[in-house]
């Protein structure tokens, strides 16, 4: 009889899990896997915001060069955070007094912090909605890990974080100038009317 240790069958679950994960199946075409590697790399060769695009809530192509001359506000947001009912406030305040003289807040949800934003984008802009909010919304991303969306790629690597570069919460919020540059970083607990 064959003795399987609990911790032998996580381990082969886990090697299978990255097996599949790195694994070209037959019917995933090479040339549609090699264009999503190089979309996935070419935030390296970014000069600027202006050189993303991204998905709005209704998950149309939005290019930030829409945004050029406008300073910018890029940040995570989540509906279920200690931090959401402070921070989509003052959004608003901001995006309210400022939105004329060329702010514009780009608020991107994500579940990747105690899974804090589990909606789906019909939910995520019900919940805005009642919030007040008119800044863009963009689609549910990932903003660290292998499956990072490229524009939170890049905003990291040109500001980096405490430590490490990763966003550590909900709410971290990147300032970027009227050439697309980002210039600031700051963290969830840094509320958005001192920045």
């Amino acid at each position: 009889m064959v003795n399987i240790s609990t911790s032998n069958i996580l381990f082969a679950l886990v090697l299978i899990v990255a097996l599949v994960l790195n694994f070209n199946w037959p019917f995933q075409s090479k040339s549609l896997s090699s264009i999503t590697n190089k979309m996935a790399e070419d935030w390296k060769n970014a000069k600027s915001v202006y050189d993303f695009t991204v998905k709005d809530i209704k998950g149309e192509d939005v290019s930030l060069e829409k945004y050029k001359g406008s300073v910018l506000i890029i940040v995570n947001v989540a509906s279920k955070c200690g931090y959401t009912s402070k921070h989509y406030k003052e959004l608003v305040e901001l995006d309210e007094k400022y939105r004329d003289k060329g702010l514009k807040i780009l608020a991107f949800p994500c579940n990747q912090f105690g899974g804090q934003e589990p909606g789906d984008s019909d939910s995520i802009c019900s919940f805005t909605a009642k919030k007040n909010v008119k800044f863009d919304i963009f689609e549910k991303v990932d903003v660290n890990g292998n499956d990072a969306h490229p524009l939170w790629k890049y905003l990291k690597s040109k500001q980096g974080g405490l430590l490490i570069d990763s966003i550590k919460w909900n709410f971290t919020k990147f300032i970027v100038d009227k050439n697309g540059q980002p210039v600031e970083r700051h963290a969830a607990n840094v509320s958005p009317l001192v920045i």
